[in-house]
């Protein structure tokens, strides 16, 4: 796992839990804030966004990417999660994917539970890697597949 600097890592947590202050959350009532920490430093939050249909709902983490990408930031450093659960609670599936086209497997990701402030053992540090093995990512797409197909012809 690479490291964060202490620094930055405080400053990244703080940044999530200031981002869940924002979370719109009528239906679920379950605020997520996450905070995206760029390779030059700057930090990019995001909070869950709920919308009465339910899909047009979108969650902290992807917020935060969104962003991000869309202000031209493509490279990142760290990634912090926080809810008001009790136990740190790591990105749903589509998040992971989302995290994991544009973030190397080894991007540390700090799973922070609510009372992280006052727990030294609030925090979980984890990777991309971690939570999602076995990924399908970018480069993915730029294998080889005639190999395959001449077999299958075979």
């Amino acid at each position: 796992m690479a490291d964060i600097v202490a620094s930055n890592r405080d400053r990244l947590l703080k940044a999530a839990v200031e981002a869940k202050t924002f979370a719109y959350v009528p239906y679920s009532k379950f605020r997520v804030g996450a905070a995206l920490l760029t390779e030059d430093g700057e930090i990019i939050k995001g909070a869950n966004i709920e919308n009465a249909s339910y899909g047009g709902t979108i969650c902290a983490e992807r917020t935060a990417f969104v962003k991000a990408v869309s202000e031209g930031k493509r490279k990142f450093a760290a990634l912090a999660v926080t809810t008001d659960v009790a136990s740190p609670i790591a990105p749903c599936g589509m998040c992971r994917q989302v995290i994991r086209e544009f973030c190397s497997l080894d991007m540390p990701i700090l799973l922070a539970a609510s009372s992280y402030i006052e727990k030294e053992d609030g925090v979980r540090e984890s990777t991309l890697g971690e939570l999602l093995p076995f990924s399908f990512g970018p480069e993915d797409l730029e294998r080889d597949r005639r190999l395959r197909y001449l077999f299958e012809l075979i």
